[in-house]
């Protein structure tokens, strides 16, 4: 798995490409914790590359929000994401746990 980043002046853009399974998850994990330890609490996580989130995916995920909700310091904002992920997100129940939008700019812009 791939993941990039760029910071903008209000957020930072997170954008991982390809697996995100229990293999993958710690990276992405790492990547998030490293973002976050830096003092960067508003995040947009790009999907419109990854292929696969699996349990762990979202584990990671869940994790960050919790991270950057605790004090109202920032949010996690999901973008483009695929169809398959959204109906993972679905059934899990976390689409209300986050805020879900169509495109990266929209989700940018909204910060």
């Amino acid at each position: 798995m791939e993941i990039s980043t760029v910071q903008y002046k209000r957020c930072y853009l997170i954008k991982p490409k390809g697996r995100l399974d229990s293999a993958a998850a710690p990276q992405f994990a790492d990547a998030l914790n490293k973002i976050m330890d830096e003092g960067h609490y508003r995040l947009v996580i790009d999907m419109s590359e990854l292929e696969f989130m699996s349990s762990a995916g979202l584990r990671v995920l869940i994790s960050a929000q919790k991270n950057c909700k605790r004090y109202n310091r920032g949010e996690v904002y999901l973008a483009a994401l695929p169809k398959n992920i959204l109906a993972a997100l679905e059934l899990a129940g976390f689409t209300e746990l986050f805020e879900i939008y169509e495109d990266v700019l929209t989700a940018v812009g909204n910060f």
